[in-house]
């Protein structure tokens, strides 16, 4: 894999200055910008491969950069970095189109793994955000699964109880590392597990998997 092109936005120089020593030499940080301007000038300027963007900002928020420039540098992804929780927050900008949303809580090493797994296309939730995010856009969603008929698909039936047990924590946001403690497994037996899940379910990634889960009703 190589190394992520990342792009900080946040109004507070002390939280980019501890972004960028967290995310070290696993990403190559290509700039960075405290406000709505600014940050729409450098990320069109340097297109990152992901951006981690703050949700309240002076000018408008990471909601505005988001709308300004996701239709026209679509190879963008976007990761919303933030210290609010508020379901209205993290609703509103995954709606505007961010690849996930993690709080400021979140570990050095989690959030290298976070930036890695949406700059390769995956979506990412802190564990307790991807409940409430799954269940607005299942509501809004048309018709997504019948009510009378809540886990159609077959692949279900080849899954074990330890394999239905990982799926839905990997489908929830939880790091191989978190479901490991969770489950008290070896973080390479839920690699395993995992790897077991997507090929019985025919799905290629993390991504097709929530969505999987949610049109099942399984989260």
């Amino acid at each position: 894999m190589s190394v992520p092109r990342v792009f900080v936005v946040d109004d507070h120089a002390m939280v980019r200055a501890g972004v960028r020593a967290e995310l070290g030499g696993a990403v190559t940080v290509v700039g960075e910008a405290s406000d709505v301007d600014s940050a729409v000038a450098g990320i069109r300027a340097t297109v990152p491969d992901v951006v981690l963007l703050d949700v309240h900002m002076p000018g408008g928020g990471g909601r505005t950069v988001l709308e300004t420039l996701r239709a026209e540098l679509p190879d963008v992804r976007w990761l919303a970095l933030s210290v609010s929780d508020a379901a209205e927050d993290v609703i509103a900008v995954i709606r505007a189109g961010a690849r996930g949303y993690v709080t400021k809580t979140i570990s050095g090493p989690d959030l290298v793994s976070a930036v890695q797994r949406v700059a390769e296309g995956d979506v990412v939730f802190s564990p307790r955000l991807a409940g409430f995010v799954l269940d607005a856009f299942a509501a809004s969603a048309p018709s997504a699964a019948p009510a009378e008929d809540p886990a159609t698909d077959p692949g279900l039936d080849l899954l074990s109880a330890r394999e239905r047990e990982v799926m839905q924590l990997l489908a929830r946001g939880y790091t191989y590392r978190e479901i490991g403690s969770r489950l008290f497994i070896s973080v390479k037996t839920v690699e395993s597990h995992a790897s077991n899940v997507l090929r019985k379910l025919q799905l290629s990634n993390r991504n097709e998997l929530t969505r999987w889960a949610a049109t099942n009703r399984l989260l």
